[in-house]
């Protein structure tokens, strides 16, 4: 019986087959989203299972788990983002989806997470996935996205993270990778590990606060520019 609206009841021997083809869909063409959110899903439940340890350790992450936000078109387009002033987080969210003709409600839905709670702390992961762009200061690019996962993978523990960080660098150039070696996965390992938590911030509330300022007060190391040239 499904246990939410998208929920599609599987057995450990379904699961280990979706997460084998996915896995091979997902390394020859790492931009099939459907693919890693479906590894992720099926692989993740441990790393979801201390994700959610982590919030309910948190204040704030208690109040997350209880009231459980959604990061959708519904509820962004009330903020009109876009008007707010430059140099906010919200205007720099609100760029870089205009940017990159983003649109949050593009994310695949969770379906293989067995647990209705879990299955939300995946969402949350998903929906504050173009955040982590915003606050690390990293391009929607393959080689900003595969920094990103560095990042997550640290934070998070979710395997999908490690395989994409681990596997996306088949698809760079030499310059490219020579860079994420020396600059980025420092960088990813540093920060990963001394910001706060990005789940248990409650990122709704803080689209007016000033960037450097939110930064600043999560802890985040912006990541190094990455070249025009590479």
């Amino acid at each position: 019986m499904p246990l939410y609206t998208s929920h599609v009841p599987t057995t450990a021997l379904q699961k280990n087959f979706i997460g084998i083809f996915s896995a091979f869909k997902a390394l020859n063409n790492p931009h099939r989203a459907d693919a890693v959110a479906a590894l992720g899903e099926v692989t993740g439940r441990a790393a979801l299972e201390r994700m959610r340890t982590k919030m309910r350790s948190d204040s704030v992450g208690r109040e997350l788990l209880r009231d459980r936000p959604l990061l959708d078109n519904t509820g962004l387009a009330k903020l009109n983002l876009h008007e707010l002033p430059a140099g906010t987080f919200g205007h720099a969210y609100s760029q870089y989806l205009n940017c990159h003709g983003f649109d949050p409600d593009e994310r695949d839905v969770v379906k293989f997470v067995d647990d209705e709670e879990l299955a939300w702390v995946m969402t949350r992961y998903r929906q504050t996935h173009d955040f982590g762009h915003v606050l690390c200061g990293l391009p929607p690019s393959v080689l900003g996205e595969i920094a990103l996962k560095w990042f997550e993978a640290v934070q998070t523990r979710l395997p999908m993270c490690g395989l994409s960080a681990l596997a996306g660098p088949m698809a760079l150039t030499p310059a490219e990778r020579a860079y994420l070696r020396t600059a980025l996965v420092p960088w990813a390992l540093r920060a990963g590990q001394k910001a706060n938590p990005l789940l248990a911030v409650r990122i709704e509330d803080e689209f007016t606060t000033p960037l450097h300022e939110l930064q600043a007060r999560l802890r985040i190391e912006p990541a190094p520019a990455i070249p025009t040239t590479l």
